[in-house]
Order: C-alpha cells, then sequence, then structure tokens
C-alpha cells in the first residue's frame, strides 16, 4: 500500500513507516499533521486524486527541524585567478508516515 502526498510543491510516494524529509514546515516537532492525497494503491484498489483524494488521508508525525548537507556552489575561470564559493543549506523537517487510512 502506498500514496501520492503533495507537500509544498513536491510529491512523493509514501508507504506507512517512511521518514522523509521535505521543505521546512512551520509545525513543531511532535506535532501531528494531515496531507493531502494526490493518488492511492492499496493491492487492487487503484485510484487517482482531481486533484485531491476527499476520502483518503495520509497522518504524519513532526519527527524535527534540520538543516540539510551543505551544498556548494563553486565557479571557477582559468588563468585569471578568480573563483567565488557559494555555500547552501536547506532548512527541512523529519516527517514519520503513521497511517494511510484509505
Amino acid at each position: 500500500m502506498f500514496a501520492v502526498v503533495k507537500i509544498g510543491s513536491e510529491q512523493f510516494k509514501v508507504s506507512e513507516g517512511d521518514l522523509i524529509e521535505v521543505n521546512r514546515l512551520p509545525e513543531d516537532a511532535g506535532k501531528e499533521i494531515q496531507l493531502d492525497v494526490l493518488a492511492y494503491e492499496n493491492g487492487t484498489d487503484v485510484r487517482f486524486g482531481q486533484p485531491y483524494l476527499k476520502d483518503v488521508k495520509v497522518a504524519a508525525a513532526v519527527k524535527e527541524n534540520t538543516r540539510g548537507e551543505r551544498v556548494i556552489a563553486f565557479k571557477f575561470r582559468k588563468r585569471t585567478n578568480w573563483k567565488k564559493i557559494h555555500g547552501h543549506r536547506a532548512d527541512l523537517t523529519a516527517l514519520n508516515i503513521i497511517k494511510i487510512q484509505g
């Protein structure tokens, strides 16, 4: 059994017990949230929403708010002694998928 959920501008294929990292959400750690479902599959029962399924919900618990790995953008021009280094760390929220109610 799995479901496709939309969080922000991204879509995730999730099953019960999965741990996913999404862009930072305003909820605090330990809070339980409901996610809207775009598609649902349970054996031969396959459903797609237009755009969301009204009778299927995914319950997720906010595990923690973290920061992602450091991403380095490095620009270099040869023979001119010119370089530019820029770093970035994304703010993330770890979600634990508790139950798919469908």
